[in-house]
């Protein structure tokens, strides 16, 4: 009977340690519910809200209290399409974006991280909400902003060309005229007053504003670089090699501009190396006196005329030819530069970065 006693009341001491874990855990895991920035939500089977964290109250406009028993589909519709009472259904764990609705019925952007549990009470649905509004008006407003900049470069390459052709047909103009076989001729005397009315619209000034710059981690640029563009290569049977030497100082730069450098001259590399049978990409960021050098090198078999590169609208250039003189035009407005450097098998593009600290307050 006494070690029967004893043994109960070690049970019993166990059953309290347990319990007072599993309180101790449950007000962890509440606390940490309660405190998180994004929202969380649980419904059952019915779509019917179980629970609800702080966030989500503020995040869809509801006052306290009043989400557990609505439906969740009436602030999340996207999870309509997820069956709970199909039993046959496997349980799901996925991350979606989709259309949010708040209390007063302004829409927003979601992304959605839910999964599915089975429950003796039946299934049962959690949900992760993340308003990813200000991140897409973010990217719009970039994309805009990226948009003008290149449209103000490229009108300015289309002028500057219009004027150069109109300049050479003045002097053909002005030859004709001095041989005096034209002259009284009505149709001769239109022509020229075209050619001066075009050349006074070519030479309106298109301002280019200097883009923003800002300090940029070029190490967390080049990373995300990497991930957009590993499966293009991938398609491409591309050897990459990245080098990025490790306590890179922040740069100068207008970060959405940058990235589209970038992505050109990848773009461009992807292209050249298509027709080759060993295809090899090499990025290289290191540092490089006062500067910041980025390499950009392949074994495409280079570039045949170096000398017109960076101009637009080159004959023979696929699209408009656009693509490498508004990359050079992004450089340069924010004080960077892009230089073309031939190499015995292909080509390599040097994108020139200012640190956004000088070394000597660095060291």
């Amino acid at each position: 009977m006494s070690r029967n006693r004893r043994v109960t009341e070690e049970h019993l001491r166990e059953i309290e340690r347990q319990g007072d874990a599993r309180r101790e855990a449950e007000e962890q895991l509440r606390i940490l519910i309660e405190s998180s920035p994004v929202a969380i939500l649980t419904a059952d089977e019915d779509g019917c809200v179980l629970m609800a964290n702080e966030a989500a109250y503020r995040m869809l406009g509801v006052a306290q209290g009043e989400l557990p028993g609505r439906e969740i589909y009436r602030h999340l519709p996207a999870l309509k399409n997820i069956s709970l009472r199909d039993v046959a259904q496997p349980l799901l764990r996925t991350v979606m974006q989709a259309r949010g609705q708040r209390d007063d019925g302004e829409t927003f952007l979601a992304e959605i991280c839910f999964s599915t549990y089975a429950t003796n009470a039946g299934t049962r649905l959690t949900a992760i909400v993340l308003d990813a509004s200000e991140d897409l008006r973010t990217h719009e407003v970039s994309g805009l902003h990226q948009l003008l900049s290149g449209s103000r470069i490229a009108v300015g390459a289309v002028f500057h060309e219009i004027r150069n052709v109109c300049g050479a047909i003045a002097v053909v103009h002005q030859n004709l005229e001095r041989g005096g076989l034209l002259a009284g001729n009505k149709d001769f005397e239109a022509l020229g007053s075209l050619a001066i009315a075009l050349e006074r619209i070519a030479s309106v000034n298109v301002r280019q504003t200097s883009t923003p710059a800002t300090e940029v981690d070029l190490t967390v640029l080049l990373d995300e670089l990497k991930i957009v563009v590993m499966p293009l290569l991938h398609e491409e049977s591309i050897l990459a090699q990245w080098v990025i030497e490790p306590g890179l100082p922040l740069v100068w730069a207008d970060r959405p501009s940058l990235m589209q450098v970038f992505l050109n001259l990848v773009t461009n590399s992807i292209r050249a190396l298509s027709k080759r049978d060993q295809r090899l990409l090499f990025v290289t960021a290191r540092r490089a006196r006062n500067r910041i050098h980025v390499e950009v090198s392949d074994n495409g078999g280079g570039v045949a005329n170096p000398a017109n590169l960076f101009r637009p609208f080159q004959a023979g250039a696929e699209v408009t030819g656009l693509g490498l003189f508004l990359s050079r035009a992004f450089m340069h407005s924010f004080g960077g530069e892009l230089r073309y450097l031939p190499l015995a098998s292909g080509a390599c593009f040097i994108v020139d970065l200012i640190p956004a600290t000088p070394p000597e307050q660095e060291s």
